[in-house]
């Protein structure tokens, strides 16, 4: 007996009930997901590029992911001023000093699927906080953050302004540390690894992990397939170096944006490598702009770059 051809029709989706998002439609995120297999889940996709719009947005992922002791002079939308750190004592998200100064810390234990808004939250409840008192930003990281976002906060039109330090004694600038504290400083300073910001260039940074080895490590604000291609073209010319004695060793992704990362000799001073980045830069910029298909050297070269990019969260 033939089979019959007559096909069921799919049942209509059932109407969300009044304010009640329907579980089929798109999350209303905008992460192209429908709703349950997003915000509707009980997890969110990480927000990608969570720095973005902020001034100095390579600069933010550098600071979270690069540098170990730095600061930089925040201001909100309110005219209050904020000291921007790349990590703070214990790991703490914000604090209050008793002269009403804030320090906000970018380096935390743990993050949620936005990072900008476990900033935020953190700089709400500093904002709020009387001085010297402690900062109870509530649950941050993994426990969902309930604050606005940073920018939402902060004021645009500032520019990011970092500077490099070599230890952490600015943790205790302006106070009256005890022996505990300045035991507890010593202790981090042990941990800081030497770091230059290369002068006259966005977020490129030297850094000397032990005294055989230094690195350049640049976050670049490009796309990343359009940076990709870049990088393949200069690969394939064999001008992706910093020069003698130097070598391309691989890119992260890391908060949406590509970090390259260049072994360089650790005998040479860090200041040197600025003059070699620039001339980078320039060669950089000179194909970055280009729409010809990738030759086929170029397409090996992206190949293997690609081979050697790993992701941090």
């Amino acid at each position: 007996m033939a089979r019959s051809t007559t096909r069921r029709r799919p049942a209509a989706p059932a109407a969300a009930a009044d304010g009640e998002i329907n579980p089929k439609a798109p999350c209303p995120c905008g992460s192209g997901r429908r709703y349950k297999h997003c915000h509707g889940s009980g997890y969110a996709a990480p927000v990608r590029r969570p720095f973005e719009g902020l001034p100095g947005e390579a600069d933010w992922v550098a600071l979270r992911e690069l540098v170990p002791a730095a600061t930089a002079v925040l201001a909100t939308t309110e005219g209050r001023s904020v000291t921007l750190a790349s990590v703070l004592p214990g790991g703490s998200p914000a604090l209050v000093r008793a002269g009403g100064e804030i320090l906000l810390g970018v380096q935390l234990p743990t993050s949620s699927d936005d990072i900008s808004r476990d900033l935020g939250t953190a700089l709400a409840a500093a904002l709020d906080a009387p001085a010297g008192a402690p900062v109870d930003p509530g649950p941050i990281g993994a426990a969902g953050s309930a604050g606005p976002r940073l920018q939402e906060l902060l004021d645009l039109t500032v520019p990011l302004d970092v500077t490099v330090h070599d230890d952490f004694a600015f943790w205790l600038e302006g106070t009256d540390a005890g022996p505990t504290a300045m035991a507890g400083l010593e202790q981090a300073n042990e941990l800081v690894l030497p770091t230059v910001r290369l002068a006259g260039l966005d977020a490129a940074y030297w850094v000397r992990p032990s005294t055989d080895r230094a690195h350049v490590r640049w976050v670049r604000p490009e796309p990343e397939e359009r940076l990709l291609d870049a990088l393949s073209r200069l690969s394939a010319a064999e001008q992706l170096t910093l020069g003698e004695g130097t070598r391309y060793a691989g890119a992260f992704r890391a908060h949406g944006l590509v970090v390259p990362v260049w072994d360089v000799p650790a005998e040479t001073p860090a200041k040197e490598w600025a003059g070699p980045a620039a001339g980078l830069q320039s060669r950089l910029e000179s194909v970055l702009g280009s729409t010809e298909p990738l030759t086929a050297d170029e397409r090996r070269a992206r190949a293997g770059l690609l081979s050697r990019q790993i992701t941090l969260r």
